[in-house]
Order: C-alpha cells, then structure tokens, then sequence
C-alpha cells in the first residue's frame, strides 16, 4: 500500500496533471474530450491517495506469529477439508490484502470469522451465500 501510495504521488499524478495543463491549453474546455479525460482521471488518482493516506496511517503489520500457533489468528495459513469442495487452504488477511486467487480471504468474511480462534482437528458450519458448508480444520502454520 505504501509503495502504490508513493507511486501515485511521484509517477501518475504528476503524469496526468502535466497531460491535464497540455489538454487545458488547446483551448475551449467544455468541448475538450481530453480534457474531461484527464479531469476524470486526476479525480481517481486523488480519491486513491486520499484511501491510502487513511488506511496507511491506521494499518498496523503483522510481522509475528502468535503465542500459540496452533490456534487460527490473523495471519494463518489454514488447510481446512470441505464438504462441498474436498482440500482447500486459505490465508486470513486484512481487508486489503484479499486475493481470492491466492485463497487470502478477508478476516471479516464469513469462514474466517468461524475459524478464529479454532485449531487442527475443529468443525465448524459456515452459512455461505450459496450454501452451509462443513469444514474440518487439518492444519495450521504461519509464516
């Protein structure tokens, strides 16, 4: 997140404000489609920056595993076995890192929420959109 923070402010923005103030100069604005464009986009950038900013100064970094890292916190790789789809791993991850590509899922969705606090051997339901599905915890480890 930093890292796109600080590319927005020294890369993009200044990129599309200089393509702005060339759009701006061609002359009449209110007929100006590149004009608009960049408006649009300079808009999108700062929106960015100004999520970023908020969540930057807020966000605090998991470096650690837990005390005892038997039991699912933040931050846990968890192989659980479904019985809707058989072996499947998540990681729980803060809402920004969601990645359901990689299985990182938010902390805040539903089968992280019942996971917490479980360890290796555990059942839970999760009551999902679509289904309630069973899962057993098979194994938990951190980085």
């Amino acid at each position: 997140m930093r890292a796109e923070l600080q590319d927005l402010w020294r890369v993009q923005r200044p990129e599309v404000v200089k393509a702005l103030a060339a759009a701006a100069a061609e002359g009449d604005r209110s007929e100006n489609a590149e004009y608009t464009y960049r408006k649009k986009q300079l808009g999108g950038i700062d929106r960015r920056i100004r999520y970023l900013s908020k969540r930057v100064d807020i966000m605090k970094v998991v470096d650690q595993a837990p005390a005892d890292a038997s039991i699912i916190r933040f931050g846990a790789f968890v192989t659980l076995e479904s019985s809707i789809e058989g072996m499947v791993e998540y990681r729980i991850v803060g809402v920004d890192e969601t990645d359901a590509s990689k299985g990182y899922i938010s902390i805040d969705s539903p089968v992280a929420k019942a996971l917490l606090g479980k360890g290796a051997g555990d059942c839970i339901e999760v009551e999902l959109p679509e289904n309630v599905t069973a899962f057993e915890v098979i194994s938990v480890r951190y980085l």
